[in-house]
């Protein structure tokens, strides 16, 4: 699994013109999902996400957590964090697991997510063509895959 983080200020995703989820502060989440992901993946992203501090404290300085701050989430499905761009300059995305394996993984991590941060998560819809609309804030953007813990 990959995701990029985005601190923002403020977050939403719509489909065909009608807001399918909405934040405040918090993190968005861009997630992708590989086949041979797993619950354990699942877990470990959401601890790291959830502990990590991103957010500033009185002195300006990145010490709090979403948890913290009690932060919203707003998650996103993008098979394409796995293009692959080794060949010509049409990307291949033969690494996105498919939807039967992807599904049950993005509405786990959903739950995941709710159950972590004690609070329901916004998202997009699986598959769907959607918007996002986003205050990122700072900015601060990380990227993180559960493949390669650094």
């Amino acid at each position: 699994m990959r995701v990029i983080i985005q601190r923002v200020s403020q977050a939403s995703v719509s489909i065909n013109h009608a807001t399918s989820g909405t934040i405040g502060q918090g993190l968005l989440i861009l997630l992708g999902i590989v086949e041979g992901d797993s619950k354990e993946d699942i877990d470990w992203l959401v601890g790291k996400i959830c502990k990590m501090r991103i957010f500033p404290d009185e002195h300006g300085k990145m010490n709090r957590s979403l948890l913290d701050i009690d932060g919203e989430l707003l998650v996103v499905s993008q098979f394409t964090l796995h293009a692959s761009t080794k060949k010509g300059n049409r990307p291949s995305f033969i690494q996105a697991a498919r939807p039967e394996t992807a599904i049950p993984l993005y509405e786990a991590f959903l739950d995941t997510c709710t159950q972590y941060n004690h609070k329901p998560c916004a998202s997009g819809e699986f598959g769907a063509d959607m918007q996002v609309s986003l205050t990122n804030d700072g900015p601060v953007t990380i990227i993180i895959d559960s493949k390669n813990r650094e």
